[in-house]
């Protein structure tokens, strides 16, 4: 049994290296701008973001509703979360989820994520400043996820996600599902347990059905002979719009921890992206902990965002955060991250989470 795992270690060590390779080899043309609800994009959670995004193997709380749904089940009590991140353009990016574990049987989690787009102004070619009228936008996508370990070393995670869009008064819904599995080997591990050893992340996230708007905005008369007279001039009429595709992403990364010393660890995390939108891409990130008491432990986090994509406005990311264990085993944690999106300015994010 022991050779068949190390047998299977190796092999998945060997697989996470050919993905990692091939994924730096984009064919073109990049299908950029070719898919709808785009937030699903937008890494959320402090300690995931302040990494840049190379969280996928890493992500073992609440947040990994997002990252990789197999993380879920290395949850060790319930956790409810808040992430806020005002990002580019006005736009307010928010989260809210709770996970429950469930002994024996897994560990089940609702979040609701959310784009506000803020009130924009109406326009048209002839009234360019505005005809005094006003309209709102916002994305919403609520996820009910699933996650199981079926060995100490294997977990894996399903969720599935109902997708609505809104601009003014059109709207788009759609399905999808995200799948993961996080594997711990003893490959690179310092202390020869799995708990140290590499950790191998994969995840599908946004499969599913295709957006289509729909809405009175979308209605118009229409002079269907427009140079005789007698027709039905203001014919009623219907713009129909073409299906969008989801922002499909196919991630796989590594995280090891090659340095454990006394109440210290590093974290190194390394993920590569296929996206069905972008070019792929690679993502690396760091964590330094410090763990001062039974009661209280800090993290410093760093990373870097998009490397290899052509035309790339991300790059360094930055952050901290704090763990704070309560009376009645009850916790607190803290987490911030700093990304810098080129051009398109400065963001943060903040997260917060409740241990129960």
């Amino acid at each position: 049994m022991h050779d068949i795992r190390k047998i299977i270690n190796t092999g998945l060590a060997m697989l996470m290296l050919f993905f990692s390779v091939t994924a730096l080899q984009a064919q073109k043309p990049y299908r950029v701008g070719t898919t709808a609800a785009n937030f699903l994009e937008i890494g959320f959670g402090g300690a995931g973001n302040a990494m840049g995004e190379a969280y996928v193997s890493a992500a073992r709380d609440l947040s990994a509703i997002y990252w990789n749904p197999a993380g879920l089940a290395f949850m060790e009590q319930n956790e409810a979360q808040f992430f806020y991140q005002p990002w580019i353009a006005d736009i307010n990016i928010s989260f809210a989820g709770v996970g429950i574990v469930l002994p024996n049987i897994g560990t089940l989690s609702l979040g609701v994520f959310s784009a506000d787009y803020g009130t924009m102004d109406v326009t048209t070619v002839f009234q360019q400043e505005g005809t005094g009228d006003s309209f709102s936008s916002s994305d919403i996508a609520a996820s009910l996820s699933f996650s199981r370990r079926l060995a100490d070393w294997f977990a894996f995670g399903a969720t599935a996600k109902y997708v609505s869009s809104n601009i003014w008064h059109s709207t788009a819904r759609a399905f999808a599902l995200d799948l993961g599995v996080l594997i711990d080997t003893q490959f690179l591990s310092v202390t020869g347990s799995k708990a140290d050893g590499m950790s191998i992340g994969m995840s599908i996230s946004n499969y599913g059905t295709r957006l289509k708007y729909d809405g009175i905005d979308l209605y118009n008369p229409i002079d269907i002979l427009p140079n005789e007279a007698g027709n039905f001039r203001d014919t009623p009429g219907q713009f129909h719009l073409e299906n969008w595709e989801l922002p499909l992403i196919f991630r796989v990364g590594v995280s090891i921890t090659p340095l454990i010393v006394g109440n210290q660890r590093l974290l190194i995390t390394a993920d590569a992206l296929h996206p069905n939108n972008n070019s792929e891409s690679v993502n690396l990130g760091g964590q330094y902990k410090l763990k001062l008491s039974s009661n209280s432990t800090f993290y410093l986090r760093g990373g870097y965002k998009a490397l290899f994509m052509e035309e790339s406005e991300f790059g360094v990311s930055a952050g901290g955060g704090m763990d704070l264990r309560l009376l009645n085993n009850l916790g607190l944690k803290l987490d911030y991250a700093y990304r810098g999106v080129g051009i398109l300015g400065k963001t943060h994010s903040y997260s917060v989470g409740f241990l129960f």
